[in-house]
């Protein structure tokens, strides 16, 4: 698959993230190619615009308009990594686009922004929200996305968090929004994170716009709760691909000795997870929470037990490349005789690969549509 885009701005090198060695995917899609365009060829912008991007996959905005020093928000740690490096493949400083998360707060006016529909209406929500103080009236805002990611759910709701909006002829099956500021909107107080009680607990559960299963516990997680290992003594936990938390917390509750480590790429995530853990343990408790690239930065042999219920789909491109990515990282960081807990859809077939990376594996529980398997990293 070519991984040079050619566009008004110039040709450049993008690759995504994870990396694999034959990849099929290209680093951007149809609704960035119209976008650049766009802005190319009807917006007369002067060098010192201030462009804000959201939700920039792996870095193609910003690459194509690293000359004008532009902000650019993601929830997703693999999407400003990329572009760091896809910044570095181009020969342009890495300083020349301004990094932030979703959860840092926004400053200043901004004259264009570009946005990306995300797959979670509500992180877009969060975001227009966020948003809507740092617009004026002369602010150009434009939402593109590929037309099957862009239900009419999106376009009402750029009318009622920024205002009148219009939508462009598709092309490529892309299609953008352009909507400008209505000062006389009265904006809603930010609902997220939102929170709900776990069941059969007095444990209240807080989850920002972009964690999964947000508004309730979701069913594969009961299950997966349902068997957690309950151990004694002090050791090494890691709750990979943590969302909020909820399987290290229980996986704590249970093993009161052990040190869990919470991981996950997206900043959102990350930050439900450690609001839920102090608000059941306050500070009685230690516990880490990292953004990552999943185990990348852990040290080899530093974990005894990895709870894992892997995404099987990023933004919204499904496949197991992810998983895999994941359960090769766990090798690598268990000690000798450590164990990997996963669970997922029957139909993924997670264990044919667990068998090829750790040699074999077990079955602790299945129901009519999901199983959880472990593996142990042998002597």
């Amino acid at each position: 698959m070519p991984n040079r885009l050619a566009v008004a701005q110039g040709e450049f090198e993008l690759n995504r993230l994870p990396k694999r060695p034959r990849e099929l995917l290209r680093a951007w899609d149809a609704a960035d190619e119209y976008l650049l365009d766009t802005v190319a060829e009807r917006l007369n912008l002067p060098d010192a615009a201030r462009i804000l991007i959201v939700n920039d996959s792996f870095g193609a905005l910003a690459v194509a308009l690293s000359s004008f020093r532009p902000q650019a928000v993601s929830d997703s740690f693999l999407s400003q990594q990329a572009t760091r490096l896809n910044l570095a493949a181009n020969n342009l400083a890495e300083n020349s686009v301004s990094l932030q998360n979703c959860l840092e707060p926004l400053e200043d006016f901004f004259d264009l922004v570009l946005i990306k529909v995300p797959k979670t209406l509500a992180l877009l929500e969060d975001q227009l929200i966020r948003l809507h103080p740092h617009l004026t009236p002369a602010t150009q805002v434009i939402v593109a996305g590929m037309i099957k990611n862009l239900p009419t759910s999106v376009w009402k709701l750029l009318e009622r968090l920024v205002g009148p909006s219009t939508t462009s002829l598709a092309r490529k099956k892309a299609r953008l929004i352009f909507a400008s500021l209505d000062t006389g909107l009265i904006i809603p107080p930010n609902p997220y994170p939102v929170c709900y009680r776990l069941e059969n607990t007095d444990y209240l559960i807080s989850n920002h716009a972009n964690v999964f299963s947000r508004d309730s516990l979701d069913i594969g997680t009961r299950f997966f709760l349902q068997h957690l290992p309950s151990r004694q003594g002090a050791y090494d936990v890691i709750d990979l691909g943590c969302g909020n938390g909820l399987i290290g917390l229980i996986a704590a509750e249970r093993s009161p000795e052990a040190t869990v480590c919470f991981v996950d790429e997206s900043y959102m995530a990350v930050a439900s997870a450690k609001d839920n853990f102090y608000r059941v343990f306050e500070e009685q408790r230690m516990a880490i929470f990292c953004v990552g690239d999943g185990l990348m930065e852990l040290e080899p042999e530093s974990a005894d037990l990895i709870l894992c219920n892997p995404p099987f789909h990023q933004q919204n491109t499904v496949g197991d490349q992810i998983a895999v990515s994941l359960f090769k990282q766990s090798r690598r960081v268990l000690r000798k005789g450590g164990e990997l807990w996963v669970i997922g859809n029957r139909h993924l077939g997670y264990h044919n690969y667990l068998d090829r990376i750790f040699g074999g594996h077990s079955v602790v529980a299945s129901n009519s549509k999901f199983v959880i398997v472990k593996t142990v990293l042998k002597g």
